[in-house]
């Protein structure tokens, strides 16, 4: 799950796969703007057939909150 996400966050931002961690923050690391965070997140509803709420949005700030997010919505 995790090397999926930083693949998909990867080829959005066209940073380089292997200076992305768990810990990395979306907006303060990766450079990411509050548009790009809701199109990436769209990307994972596609990827992985899941609905993220809007206001759950909003809580995914590093890419650990993203797969966490993920695992939990894949499993029910």
């Amino acid at each position: 799950m995790l090397d999926k996400v930083i693949s998909i966050i990867s080829e959005y931002q066209d940073i380089p796969a292997d200076t992305i961690h768990t810990d990395s923050h979306l907006v303060n690391d990766l450079g990411f703007t509050s548009y790009d965070v809701v199109s990436l997140v769209g990307k994972f509803e596609d990827e992985f057939d899941i609905e993220v709420p809007d206001r759950k949005i909003k809580l995914m700030k590093t890419v650990d909150d993203i797969v966490k997010f993920i695992e939990a919505a894949t499993e029910e």
